[in-house]
């Protein structure tokens, strides 16, 4: 246990002394004294004192009046009154103030020691739980910690997961995820809202596991039928993410079920229209959008990124929110940036350089 560190008030020097001679000879190294009320406060707060002892009877502030200073701290220290008063009115008022333990001079030397060691061995103890509870606290984050980032990787690989099953590698929900989050910011979103946008995005296009490789892959025109099957991925995405409740599932949930749905309301898999789609899954949309032109997939070459950007504006309130279409044209160097860092490696030749990108927008 650490050496406790004690402060003596009192303005009579010969007290001081007495007191301070007492404690060193019982073993007190870390001892400090004061004849100025005054100054216990900020002594306190530079010091941290595991224990106070404290006459009542000073100029320019009474003890009690120090006492109620110390007690509105968030820790008060102990506080031991040594005093000449003897009436109980003055030791219950002392008490009910908030010190912690109350002897009167002259006094007895085995008596205040016991008293003295009782105290500081309870504000000892109390600081070592402090601690320990700090320290469990601090495990508990540190391990809440791990399982947010547990859960974030299964999120991405389940993405991944998906994503490998429509083009040759993942890099598409990098780029989409990190178009969304940035868009999100773009609008004012609260971080933490902006950082559930580019961790449940990845899950947008889960569903896809559940469609048969005859028509996620099929490089021709799909049929009336194989649409309306390509069209369930958004419903059994969303039957594969609901009931969480974690905010990052509910929103993967949602982007998962809506980010198809288009502003006019003829999109799928519900029909709806302007503000009655989510805003996760109007923001998702134009980013997924954008990275599927610019892709390169079974069925199609990728498009330029100035012809992506130009479609993403012409369909602005058919497809897209208008706002979100009018904020994402302003993000253009930061979009290039994205494309240009998590090109698809298989085809880096589709996007060109960053500064060739720039050029473009």
């Amino acid at each position: 246990m650490e050496t406790p560190r004690l402060l003596l008030v009192d303005d009579d020097q010969l007290d001081l002394i007495l007191l301070e001679r007492t404690l060193r000879e019982a073993g007190y190294q870390h001892l400090v004294t004061v004849r100025d009320p005054r100054e216990v406060l900020d002594l306190h707060r530079e010091a941290s004192f595991d224990l106070i002892l404290l006459d009542l009877d000073m100029p320019y502030m009474s003890g009690y009046q120090v006492i109620n200073q110390l007690t509105a701290l968030k820790d008060p220290p102990p506080v031991l009154v040594l005093t000449a008063h003897r009436d109980q009115e003055s030791r219950r008022k002392a008490l009910r103030g908030g010190a912690k333990d109350y002897v009167t001079k002259p006094f007895d030397k085995v008596e205040l020691l016991a008293r003295v060691r009782n105290l500081v061995e309870s504000r000892l103890l109390h600081k070592q739980l402090c601690l320990q509870k700090e320290r469990l606290e601090e495990r508990v984050q540190e391990r809440t910690r791990e399982l947010w980032e547990t859960r974030l990787q299964v999120v991405r690989r389940l993405g991944m997961a998906a994503e490998y099953r429509d083009n040759d590698t993942g890099m598409h929900i990098q780029r989409m995820s990190r178009m969304s989050a940035l868009l999100g910011k773009a609008i004012g979103l609260p971080e933490e809202q902006v950082d559930l946008l580019l961790n449940a995005s990845p899950m947008h296009d889960i569903g896809k596991i559940g469609i048969p490789d005859a028509i996620l892959l099929k490089p021709g025109k799909l049929t009336a039928t194989e649409w309306e099957i390509m069209k369930t991925h958004t419903l059994i995405g969303a039957n594969l993410l609901a009931g969480d409740s974690s905010d990052l599932m509910k929103m993967a949930c949602q982007i998962a079920l809506t980010h198809h749905e288009r502003w006019d309301g003829t999109g799928y898999p519900q029909g709806l229209a302007g503000e009655n789609i989510p805003l996760a899954g109007r923001i998702v949309a134009i980013a997924d959008v954008l990275d599927a032109l610019i892709s390169r997939r079974p069925y199609k070459e990728p498009w330029p990124l100035e012809k992506a950007l130009a479609f993403i504006q012409g369909e602005a309130g058919k497809h897209f929110d208008p706002a979100l279409v009018e904020r994402f044209q302003t993000l253009r160097p930061q979009v290039a940036a994205i494309l240009q860092q998590f090109q698809d490696p298989e085809h880096p030749e589709s996007l060109g350089s960053l500064e060739e990108l720039k050029a473009a927008i």
